[in-house]
């Protein structure tokens, strides 16, 4: 049997950071090993309870919690990190994850989706709520410069792939190529544009879409 998934919270609000406590105390697979209120106090809690993810608030009393996410990463570069907060701005959640952040979940979230979340990113996965998702994907309707200018046709082509929200396998599959040699594709492209993530790559190549363009 695999062991517990270790989690920090850290919100500011004393009756909903006890909520998602008990939420994930009631879920066999997880154990909540600390709670915070502020930046500060976070940091020094991941270096005690070296966490396996931490859920972070945004709105904090000593700032931004997106600017907790690359310290926490700087001291345990394998924490994944998802992001629990009442806004869905599209600023907002493409900072999150330019900042490394893995998930960006709303607080309007339920425990079921919660759960599935933090499963997914501590697999390796990104996850990003699907209300967030669409305030970002509708703003593909106003024009943005294309992305990474110096991508190759085939990277280009990956590129798009991964903004329809296909995996390694179904961009192997359609483009005759194996799974090793997409996820190299990948990485370059995410090097050339200089993101963090696939889902921020897969988002930029949504925003980057004129109206009428075909997907």
């Amino acid at each position: 049997m695999s062991a517990d998934l270790r989690v920090l919270v850290v919100d500011d609000h004393p009756l909903f950071r006890e909520g998602v406590v008990a939420t994930l105390t009631r879920e066999p697979g997880f154990e909540v090993v600390g709670e915070a209120e502020t930046i500060a106090e976070a940091l020094v809690r991941v270096r005690l309870t070296r966490p396996d993810v931490v859920l972070l608030d945004v709105a904090l009393p000593d700032g931004s919690g997106i600017e907790a996410v690359a310290p926490i990463l700087a001291e345990l570069p394998a924490t994944r990190i998802a992001v629990l907060t009442s806004s869905d701005d599209s600023d907002t959640v493409l900072a999150a994850l330019r900042a490394g952040a893995a998930g960006y979940l709303l607080k309007g979230t339920g425990s079921t989706e919660l759960i599935a979340a933090l499963r997914a990113i501590c697999r390796g996965e990104s996850y990003t709520s699907p209300k967030a998702a669409s305030r970002l994907l509708a703003e593909a309707a106003h024009p943005h410069p294309v992305p990474g200018d110096d991508l190759s046709p085939r990277e280009r082509t990956v590129l798009e792939m991964l903004g329809q929200g296909l995996t390694n396998r179904e961009i192997a599959q359609k483009l005759y190529l194996s799974e090793k040699t997409v996820k190299r594709h990948v990485t370059v492209v995410m090097q050339k544009l200089g993101v963090r993530n696939r889902v921020e790559a897969a988002l930029l190549a949504s925003r980057s879409r004129r109206p009428g363009q075909p997907r």
